[in-house]
C-alpha cells in the first residue's frame, strides 16, 4: 500500500458505486471509511448519504470517477466482444479437430441458433448504417 491514500474510495456495484471519504487522521492511524454518497451510473444520479451535504470537491471527484468508470466499462465491453471472436475461432478449431460426435451433438443446435441470431442482428444493423450514410 502506498504512503498516501486517495481522499475517496468507490465500492463498485452493478450499476454504480458507494462513495466513501477516507480518513487516516485519527489517534490510531486507522483507515476510517465514511460513506458519503451513492452513485447510479445508469441515470447519472449522485445521492448524498443520509442528511449529508456534499461539497463541491466531493461532487467534482465523484463526477471525475464516473467519467473514468464509463470509459473503463466501454473499453471492457469492446474487449469482451473481441474475446467472443477469439472464442468463436477456438470453437471452430475445436469442432474441426477435436470434438467427438457426441460433443458436437450436444452443442451444435445451440451454437447454430446463437450464431444465426448474431448474424441476423449484425446484417440488419450494417444495412441500417449503410442506408443512413
Amino acid at each position: 500500500m502506498s504512503d498516501t491514500l486517495p481522499p475517496y474510495y468507490f465500492r463498485v456495484r452493478e450499476n454504480g458505486a458507494f462513495v466513501f471519504r477516507l480518513d487516516t487522521e485519527n489517534r490510531q492511524r486507522r483507515i476510517e471509511m465514511d460513506q458519503i454518497a451513492v452513485v447510479n451510473m445508469r441515470n447519472g444520479e449522485i445521492k448524498a448519504q443520509g442528511d449529508r451535504k456534499l461539497s463541491d470537491s466531493d461532487i467534482a471527484a465523484i463526477k471525475e470517477w464516473m467519467e473514468e468508470r464509463a470509459k473503463t466499462l466501454a473499453y471492457r465491453e469492446i474487449d469482451d466482444i473481441l474475446r467472443a471472436v477469439d472464442y468463436l475461432n477456438t470453437t471452430a478449431h475445436w469442432a474441426q479437430s477435436k470434438a467427438t460426435d457426441a460433443q458436437l451433438e450436444a452443442v451444435t443446435d445451440h451454437l447454430l441458433l446463437a450464431m444465426h441470431d448474431l448474424r441476423s442482428t449484425l446484417v440488419r444493423k450494417k444495412a441500417d448504417r449503410l442506408t443512413k450514410g
